[in-house]
């Protein structure tokens, strides 16, 4: 199972916290705050009970966000099964309109043939989708503007 995302916004930025303290308000071990401290997350002073202000823990966990983050350039989507952006195959996009002006736009990964989804506005397919022709399908018929299940039934009519 993959590891639990870390919220940095529950950490009080005028606040210090102690390892355990720290542990607590993100839900964590006490053994995570320490890897977190081996990969550069600075404590007040090098002195015992290792203290950590609250400003430089949450500006030590928002930057290990931002840099896992890998945005998709211009013509790609995000494939789950390659781990990594990946152009459509034959360059077939579809857009399926979702509600208001944003839908999904749907394609098969180049390299794996997986089914590829990403969520857009319908304004910037072209931005998103350079040089590509990108399909609107229509969408999909709503619950209420189908026709009325049938009534087929056993119990004669009185």
């Amino acid at each position: 199972m993959p590891a639990r995302r870390v919220n940095p916004y529950k950490v009080k930025l005028h606040r210090f916290y102690s390892v355990q303290e720290l542990a607590e308000c993100l839900g964590v071990h006490k053994n995570s705050v320490r890897t977190w401290q081996g990969a550069g997350l600075q404590a007040i002073d090098g002195k015992r009970p290792t203290v950590f202000t609250g400003a430089v823990a949450r500006a030590f966990l928002l930057a290990r966000q931002t840099s896992r983050k890998r945005p998709c350039p211009p013509g790609t989507i995000y494939c789950f099964k390659c781990r990594a952006p990946s152009a459509p195959a034959l360059g077939m996009v579809e857009f399926i309109p979702g509600m208001g002006t944003t839908g999904n736009l749907t394609a098969l990964c180049e390299t794996c043939g997986t089914a590829m989804h990403r969520r857009a506005n319908e304004t910037k397919i072209a931005a998103i989708m350079p040089r590509l022709d990108v399909q609107i399908r229509q969408a999909p018929s709503r619950l209420i503007e189908r026709a009325p299940a049938s009534l087929n039934c056993d119990k004669p009519k009185d």
